[in-house]
């Protein structure tokens, strides 16, 4: 058994490795950056913490954004954003379970 052979599966293990879990992670982030980009007033967000609101500010030059609340609004980083809950709150009552 030659050198070559025992790194072998040690090089599919990494191959393995990239192609699951690294990939999808860059996908995920270019998506969660193009969604926090095209954020516009009116739309009803999620934040990570869990707060609901609408999006009342959005400023092209700044990373934050004014969301109301029930209680007010807030200023916010649109890293806060959590892009799942966003979506699962605007989707269509049909397709809620």
């Amino acid at each position: 058994m030659g050198e070559g052979q025992s790194l072998l599966p040690m090089l599919l293990i990494f191959v393995v490795f990239i192609v699951f879990m690294i990939i999808p992670q860059f996908r995920r982030q270019k998506e969660e950056k193009k969604f926090s980009t095209t954020l516009k007033k009116g739309d009803r967000i999620v934040t990570k913490g869990g707060l609901h609101g609408k999006v009342f500010d959005v400023s092209d030059k700044d990373t934050s954004f004014v969301l109301e609340t029930m209680s007010g609004k807030l200023k916010m980083e649109r890293s806060a954003i959590s892009m799942e809950m966003s979506k699962k709150l605007n989707a269509p009552a049909s397709s809620k379970k």
